[in-house]
């Protein structure tokens, strides 16, 4: 708990307030669902870049992967590898395409829709089950960013999980509710520009501090030469599972959801080296804060890991720099569980309300069905969130391969390759959810049984897709077309 509270207690005041001013700003400007879950396609390059980012990386940037490198050494730093390499093909091939081929698909605005234009689906199955996975895995993600939070609250301000979890769910939600994706793009924008300072800072900051490069690695290698060893022991499967991270990018509907929403493809390779530059940059200082924790932490080891980002805060800065870069924590925490909690909300008033309930249901009731949709979610999220053992890695691995598997073989083939189809896309969405889920209940400590689930999944979900690709009817003349003219449009821009 750190000892001079005011002054970070009031940065936190400001901050919250300011994130609560943007949400109503939005709210303003909300009219139509639209509006409320895609911005109504308006977002710049740079806004669209760096929340994408910032929506992207949660506590799990800033305490879990810190944390991994802080117990485990450089081994650890593959899942970054695996990562920066995901995000680079991301923002590379899928970002592009699925702008244009969302537009060209009758205007889609949630991916459940995207996929139902895409294959001309009129019995509502890929909306119905895309729209059951998304509410399922993000509900776990939800609860991770939670769990993040009252790491935070209890490490800074010695409060209880309770409250901890509490306090930062009521701001989440407030902002969220009120002013939907543009409320959450903005604010992730801020927040992403924080959280990016963070890590450039920390790391420096504590290497000066300990006398240098020299010193700070020779300690590091000194407590246990492994510490620096990329290796480390780490087998083929074992590496295999670390970068398999990577393949999770491609179906996280938080994420591209902000290539739905950029404002024209003109805007994408400007958005592009801003987001690639974002993710590579911010990943480099959260190993290195967690490696410089090693050295700096060593004759007093944490004892959890996943407090070395908030235990160099601590140490190194005044309380007034500290609860800056504190809030960087709690703006990683929200800019996650908001467009969690937006994309599980447009999936309920979208894909269910308006695609099975009410067909014909005005914009405001569809905005009101979403709004109350984030705090049924928010809701359901805290409950799984009480565990007092649960981890942000644990969690946020959990659903990142639950998402990526689901959702990634269908979004890559769904965008490349002409000859898919509706039984493809329902047979590849099923089989990779269902394996991750099956996965984890088969999964060893070691050996071939050890492989992370999302790679798994992510293999069997694109076997499903191209056996059931062709079985039954092949692509219509309509959505060949369809398929060109996206391609056409990527490759114009």
């Amino acid at each position: 708990m750190v000892e001079n509270l005011t002054p970070i207690i009031i940065t936190f005041i400001v901050y919250l307030v300011g994130m609560m001013a943007l949400g109503v700003i939005a709210y303003k400007m909300t009219d139509s669902l639209s509006d409320y879950v895609l911005g109504g396609r308006r977002l710049g390059a740079g806004v669209a870049a760096l929340s994408a980012g910032a929506s992207d990386m949660s506590s799990w940037l800033l305490l879990g992967l810190p944390g991994a490198l802080y117990a485990s050494g450089l081994v650890e730093s593959w899942i970054a590898i695996g990562l920066a390499a995901g995000a680079i093909i991301n923002w590379q091939f899928v970002a592009g395409r699925l702008r244009s081929y969302t537009e060209v698909a009758n205007d889609a605005i949630t991916l459940p829709d995207f996929f139902e234009n895409r294959f001309g689906d009129e019995s509502k199955s890929l909306r119905v089950v895309s729209a059951i996975l998304i509410l399922l895995f993000f509900t776990f993600y939800t609860s991770a960013g939670l769990v993040g939070g009252a790491v935070l609250f209890e490490s800074t301000f010695g409060l209880d999980q309770q409250a901890a979890l509490w306090i930062g769910a009521i701001v989440i939600i407030g902002y969220t509710f009120m002013g939907g994706f543009l409320a959450v793009s903005w604010t992730d924008f801020v927040q992403g520009i924080l959280m990016f300072l963070a890590l450039i800072i920390i790391p420096i900051v504590a290497i000066v501090d300990f006398g240098g490069f020299g010193p700070t690695f020779d300690q590091i290698r000194t407590i246990d030469p492994n510490n620096l060893n990329l290796m480390g022991g780490v087998g083929l499967i074992g590496i295999i599972s670390l970068m398999g991270w990577g393949l999770g990018y491609f179906g996280q509907p938080h994420i591209i959801v902000r290539f739905m929403a950029i404002r024209s493809m003109k805007e994408i390779p400007k958005a592009k080296t801003i987001g690639i530059s974002w993710v590579v940059l911010s990943m480099f200082g959260a190993v290195m804060t967690g490696l410089v924790g090693i050295a700096y932490f060593a004759d007093q080891p944490l004892d959890n890991p996943e407090t070395v980002f908030l235990a160099f805060t601590q140490v190194l800065f005044h309380p007034v720099v500290a609860g800056v870069l504190l809030a960087a924590v709690l703006a990683a925490i929200m800019s996650t569980i908001d467009s969690q909690l937006l994309v599980s909300s447009s999936a309920l008033a979208e894909d269910f309300y308006k695609g099975m309930i009410r067909k014909n249901a005005q914009q405001k009731e569809l905005v009101l069905v979403g709004r109350f949709g984030v705090l049924a979610i928010a809701i359901v999220a805290l409950l799984l969130a009480q565990n007092p053992d649960s981890t942000v890695l644990e969690l946020v691995s959990y659903a990142w391969a639950g998402l990526g598997a689901t959702f990634g073989p269908l979004v890559l083939f769904s965008l490349f390759w002409k000859r898919m189809t509706r039984n493809g896309a329902l047979a590849g969405m099923i089989s990779g959810g269902l394996t991750v889920v099956l996965w984890i209940q088969i999964k060893t400590e070691t050996g071939f049984f050890s492989l992370y689930e999302l790679v798994v999944g992510f293999v069997i979900s694109s076997i499903m897709i191209v056996i059931f690709s062709y079985i039954g009817p092949p692509p219509t003349k309509e959505m060949e077309e369809a398929f060109e003219k996206a391609k056409e449009m990527d490759r114009n821009r």
